[in-house]
């Protein structure tokens, strides 16, 4: 999954950001469901977060410390898979409404809250007003996100030319990971795989960075088809250290791969977001774990409290068809979800979930409409062949 769980949806990788401001902060590899700095919910930062929000009370204009407090509640949003944390981080924002006027910080920050909150249009909407305004040229940031975003809406011809700015603008690296990933979204894998292994084979690369390229080829090669390796790579992330997003991912593939017990191993120590007890519930289902039944009626709970609010089923259509389908066998409904979920999202993982509720659903046409729908993308991936 290029996932945006916001997949998505979160690798660990954070060159963390924010010593010099927007011009010249250093970037981080950029997914909706991306953990950028993991706080821990201790005392100490409650007590931080209460003294920055007096502090920004008592400075409504001050957007350094506005972003500050919008980051340190989109982490919170990320860690706890809440996102209600983030409409505080939106909130914190609040003193620059007008997006042609707003700091740069500022508009880089709300266009990331945007993503997270798969509002992507919007997000794009808001790149592309930071990126037009002079010096927009050296945002290698905001040019990544707008990369991603792009990827997440299935436009990778767009998505190549962000990723071409982010070299322009000084991040070599990742901007030849950024054209690696949607060359084998599309379908170059072997130019791709060669690309991942030679950054790969820089000794200087810091462990985050080691994670999220291994991350990106393991998922390369589960969508070509090749498990041993996508496993060896998989394994390789997880030996650099916790990385939650890789985790998920992980589970994902080892539950394609009918391991379920071992995707139960992988998850146990990550904290219960909805991304992880979606998996832990279809995992545990699967295996027939003793505490599937508790993840199970716990996901059914916080679906029903997600549903309460506006557009839940629009922004988390892929996790909601995949509880249908996997948890509660209701294939119908799954492929239902699904429909909704590519109209505006269009990973690999989204057309893979329709594919495959449309061929439990029988309904006629709609592994069809999946074909076409890859087909538009030009989208490489055996595992939605072998669903279809």
């Amino acid at each position: 999954m290029t996932q945006t769980w916001i997949g998505a949806l979160a690798i660990g990788l954070f060159f963390l950001l924010w010593l010099h401001g927007v011009m010249a902060e250093p970037i981080t590899p950029s997914r909706d469901d991306q953990v950028i700095e993991v706080l821990p919910a201790s005392a100490g930062s409650r007590d931080e977060d209460r003294r920055l929000r007096k502090q920004l009370a008592d400075r409504p204009g001050d957007a350094r410390l506005a972003v500050t407090v919008a980051r340190r509640d989109l982490e919170r949003a990320r860690e706890a898979g809440d996102p209600r944390f983030a409409g505080l981080a939106l909130a914190a924002l609040r003193t620059w409404p007008d997006a042609a006027t707003a700091p740069g910080e500022v508009l880089l920050m709300r266009a990331t809250l945007q993503q997270y909150l798969h509002e992507f249009d919007a997000s794009v909407a808001s790149l592309h007003q930071l990126l037009g305004r002079p010096g927009g040229d050296r945002m290698a940031q905001a040019w990544l996100t707008l990369a991603t975003v792009l990827r997440v809406q299935g436009r990778y011809a767009q998505s190549d030319e962000a990723c071409r700015h982010v070299g322009s603008a000084g991040a070599q690296l990742h901007s030849s990971a950024c054209l690696a990933e949607n060359a084998a979204l599309r379908g170059d894998v072997g130019t791709a795989r060669k690309t991942f292994e030679s950054l790969l084979a820089d000794s200087g690369l810091p462990p985050a960075a080691r994670g999220w390229l291994l991350t990106s080829l393991a998922e390369l090669e589960e969508r070509d088809g090749r498990s041993g390796a996508a496993d060896a790579a998989f394994k390789g992330a997880l030996q650099l250290g916790p990385d939650s997003y890789a985790a998920v991912d992980y589970a994902d593939f080892l539950i394609e791969q009918r391991r379920p017990d071992d995707a139960l191993k992988v998850l146990k120590d990550e904290t219960r977001t909805d991304a992880v007890l979606l998996r832990l519930a279809i995992a545990g289902t699967r295996a027939s774990a003793p505490a599937s039944a508790r993840d199970v009626a716990e996901m059914r709970d916080r679906i029903e409290l997600a549903n309460q609010r506006p557009d839940a089923q629009k922004f988390h259509g892929r996790e909601q068809a995949m509880f249908a389908l996997f948890v509660e066998h209701d294939s119908r409904r799954a492929l239902q979800l699904a429909r909704g979920d590519v109209e505006h999202q269009r990973e690999a993982l989204d057309v893979l979930v329709l594919a495959q509720a449309a061929k439990a659903s029988g309904e006629q046409g709609a592994s069809d409409e999946a074909r076409r729908l890859k087909a538009s993308l030009g989208l490489h991936d055996r595992r939605i062949d072998a669903s279809l």
